[in-house]
């Protein structure tokens, strides 16, 4: 099974070997996968040992990898390491434009134990192909893989050989691989065990088959719309290993592909052309008189500042009506209720004022004008003024004064 795999499928698979410390060449193809692995027990050599026996293995190891010059990787290439304990991998895929260049690839790796560093070159050399582009392409997200795992040589080539039963092409490429993180793709929860999904893309030279064209039917397409999983003959063949979303699909025809060839502008040699000597300024400059620029800066402004005053105090100092004139205008009648309003306002105030006043005339001592005996005030000295009503009724008068009745004659 695994020699009929490698009959049809094809991508450049590569690691450093753990017993060379050199620079390593690899020879990808153009349009082809390329994976390269970065093994940690090759890295180890370079590094101290621990001091305990059998420790060695658990050295935290990272790696950094930057075209030789460049701060980053080439464009088409990614790098992905899960976790320090972990391998690193390098994967893309090469287009014709990078071919006949050699690409050196710096690799650093850090122990995170000694905070020591290994620096090693990988050279890749990518080659033209014959096969390249195939002309019919599909792409396929698979839900329940991440990418790491997808890039490993026997789940892609399981891959590659479900969809070789499924297509029955004479040549098959996985062309390029790609995270849904990439895409767009949103990170999932840390439950169910669930993953973030890969694009995986393969071409082919036969036309499509027609069970990966049954996600074109009008009733699949609603159902994508209604999402919904599309009724899909051959999903059996890849649901034991690999989720498919098949509303996801795409189907490539390059042979109908309009291609778009915009003009690019002309960059040019980037040298300036030459106009000559660069000619300074001279050193003595010429005075210049500042008193006109003082003027229109500071003298207009304050006088029409001047202007504004002497208008506004005019017309506040100067058109006052005065207190006789309004009083002339206004009704005598108005002026009297005024005039009474204020002159009670005033009695009220100077009330409040002073408290301890001289208790008026009807509250004094009077004599019974009939017995001659003395009468008691109405209000007696430790009455509450505060509390008294201002008016007396007559019930009050007869139960607070009780005059005594004439005695007869006869008595």
């Amino acid at each position: 099974m695994d020699g009929l795999r490698k009959a049809f499928t094809h991508f450049t698979l590569s690691v450093f070997p753990a017993t060379s410390h050199a620079d390593r060449n690899v020879y990808p193809s153009a349009g082809v996968l390329f994976v390269h692995v970065l093994e940690r027990e090759y890295f180890k050599g370079e590094f101290p040992p621990y001091p305990k026996a059998g420790d060695s293995s658990n050295d935290p190891i990272t790696f950094n990898t930057n075209l030789k010059g460049y701060p980053d990787r080439p464009g088409w290439l990614r790098y992905i390491q899960r976790t320090s304990h972990s391998d690193g991998v390098l994967y893309g895929s090469p287009t014709a434009e990078h071919v006949g260049k050699p690409t050196i690839i710096e690799i650093t790796a850090y122990n995170k134990r000694t905070f020591e560093t290994a620096r090693h070159n990988l050279v890749i050399n990518i080659m033209s192909t014959e096969e390249f582009p195939l002309p019919y392409q599909a792409e396929f997200f698979i839900k329940n893989i991440n990418v790491e795992e997808m890039l490993a040589s026997e789940v892609l080539g399981d891959f590659l050989g479900a969809v070789k039963n499924v297509w029955q092409p004479e040549r098959l490429n996985a062309i390029n691989i790609t995270s849904a993180l990439d895409r767009g793709g949103r990170v999932p929860l840390p439950i169910n065990d669930l993953k973030e999904g890969v694009y995986v893309m393969v071409g082919a030279d036969v036309q499509f088959s027609s069970c990966l064209r049954e996600v074109e039917t009008p009733q699949n397409q609603l159902r994508c719309s209604q999402e919904m999983e599309p009724v899909i003959s051959c999903d059996k063949k890849f649901r034991a290993q690999f989720h498919i979303d098949w509303c996801k699909i795409s189907l490539v025809d390059i042979t109908k592909v309009i291609p778009v060839h915009s003009n690019r502008p002309d960059l040019g040699t980037g040298v300036l052309p030459d106009i000559g000597e660069y000619n300074p300024p001279s050193e003595s400059l010429k005075s210049r008189d500042y008193f006109a620029d003082f003027l229109i800066t500071l003298a207009v402004p304050s006088a029409v500042a001047l202007v504004l005053f002497i208008i506004l105090g005019y017309s506040l100092c100067c058109r006052r009506e005065g207190v006789e004139k309004r009083n002339m205008q206004t009704p005598d009648i108005q002026l009297v209720h005024h005039s009474s309003i204020q002159k009670s306002t005033k009695e009220l105030r100077s009330m409040s004022k002073n408290r301890e006043i001289s208790w008026p005339l009807s509250t004094l001592p009077v004599f019974h004008p009939v017995s001659g005996e003395v009468v008691p005030p109405i209000h007696p000295d430790n009455y509450e003024t505060t509390s008294m009503p201002l008016m007396q009724t007559q019930t009050n008068l007869q139960s607070q004064i009780q005059i005594p009745q004439q005695q007869s004659s006869g008595k």
